[in-house]
């Protein structure tokens, strides 16, 4: 997946010379489905939405500074869960941009709602919780709260996605979690 390198490192690059926001706006990010986006059905791929999405958060990450200052601290993001729905398809040489907010945190992760849209249509919409690691393990909220500002008021997580977590969770990876399909 040597493209996605390539544009993960034109994101990081152009988005410096983006407009600056705050990491508690919506980010658009424009892009344009590319040959290497699409499977044999000539739409994206249904995995590249996802690995698409990154850029999203990047571009929100850079145009917000939040992605120097985790540079400067050491500290890392990934993924923990993800879901998405997916409700039209993006077909090759199409513009569309990548909407990407924070939706909210709780006690384990920092949570982002993404739409994939064109011409005013939401083709997929994902769920992303995400965390930040250091060389000490998951930096607390408190922690990254310090170094982004408190987020404002009213930026509640929705019930549903409590309840996604706990229903999706895997174990601690300090606990076993033995796959057994197989006899």
């Amino acid at each position: 997946m040597m493209h996605l390198i390539l544009r993960t490192l034109w994101t990081l690059f152009a988005s410096r010379r983006r407009p600056k926001l705050s990491v508690w706006d919506s980010a658009s990010l424009p892009l344009r489905v590319q040959l290497t986006d699409i499977d044999i059905a000539m739409h994206v791929n249904n995995g590249m939405y996802l690995a698409l999405m990154d850029l999203g958060r990047f571009d929100l990450m850079i145009r917000s500074g939040v992605w120097r200052i985790m540079r400067r601290r050491g500290w890392t993001p990934v993924v923990n869960a993800e879901t998405i729905t997916f409700r039209k398809s993006l077909q090759l040489g199409q513009r569309y941009t990548i909407e990407t907010r924070i939706l909210g945190f709780d006690e384990r992760a920092i949570f982002f709602e993404q739409r994939m849209v064109h011409d005013g249509e939401i083709y997929a919409r994902a769920y992303i919780a995400t965390r930040l690691l250091s060389s000490q393990g998951p930096v607390p909220n408190e922690e990254i709260f310090e170094a982004l500002g408190n987020p404002p008021e009213g930026l509640v997580l929705p019930d549903w996605i409590h309840e996604w977590r706990l229903n999706t969770a895997l174990p601690s990876t300090r606990k076993p979690a033995r796959h057994e399909w197989v006899q």
